[in-house]
């Protein structure tokens, strides 16, 4: 909930998922190569991300430490956060296989409820929203992060431009530039997201059929990959200019 959107009167779009983010970090024997991973279950997607504390050295042992984000039915999450460390590790483990080799929780276990939202406005009178307080999506594909970086790249992009003319910063016409460049940008990052989400978090059969012969042509066509590979980095569309050259 952002204080500042309320009181500028800026209403948003909200759907809930019906899914909880169950979200911790967990060391295993076997290091993970800095290779992440997403799998998809009917609940919802389990991603195991590669992570390490700042200062480790990556030939320490200690290195072997991975972020989980769990995403399950809201009914179910409550459950297996409540499980104690060894079974809570037994229930990662069943989902994850055992490439990593044992595993041990390593952190605390926070949930939070997931849902697509996005605000009407990007922009008020001397107000712009930016990140969470614009738009909020579900981690399926981890862009939240990166779609806020955007928006203060393409503010501070249009802010030096509109500098540079000797306009006011906080001019009607100087912010609308930033609110119609984002507005498209992120409800295309928007739109991807939920559509991966209703594909993916459900048993349905001929859409597992349809989703397993999209992902194995991904997978045989190098470009394909690579168009993939850089939506995932945030590196493509227009970009703002302190992120071209990515």
């Amino acid at each position: 909930m952002s204080r500042t959107r309320a009181e500028a009167g800026i209403g948003v779009a909200r759907r809930d998922y019906g899914q909880t983010a169950i979200v911790c970090t967990v060391r295993h024997e076997r290091p993970h190569e800095n290779i992440a991973h997403e799998l998809f279950f009917p609940s919802g997607p389990f991603a195991i991300l590669p992570t390490r504390r700042a200062g480790e050295s990556p030939r320490a042992k200690s290195w072997y430490r991975s972020a989980i984000v769990w995403s399950d039915q809201s009914a179910a999450a409550p459950h297996f956060a409540q499980l104690d460390e060894d079974d809570f590790a037994d229930e990662i483990a069943r989902r994850a296989g055992d490439f990593l080799g044992r595993i041990r929780l390593d952190s605390p276990i926070w949930t939070y409820p997931l849902r697509v939202q996005f605000a009407h406005r990007m922009v008020a009178a001397r107000l712009v929203l930016a990140g969470d307080a614009a738009h909020a999506m579900h981690p399926v594909a981890g862009q939240g992060f990166n779609m806020g970086l955007r928006d203060a790249a393409a503010l501070a992009d249009v802010l030096g431009e509109a500098k540079g003319l000797g306009l006011d910063l906080g001019a009607p016409e100087v912010l609308e530039k930033y609110g119609r460049w984002r507005r498209f940008d992120n409800g295309l990052m928007l739109a991807m997201t939920d559509g991966i989400v209703r594909l993916f978090s459900n048993d349905v059969a001929p859409l597992r059929r349809l989703r397993g012969f999209g992902l194995s042509t991904v997978n045989r066509i190098a470009p394909l990959r690579k168009l993939f590979a850089r939506h995932a980095m945030g590196v493509v569309g227009d970009l703002p200019q302190l992120m071209r050259g990515a």
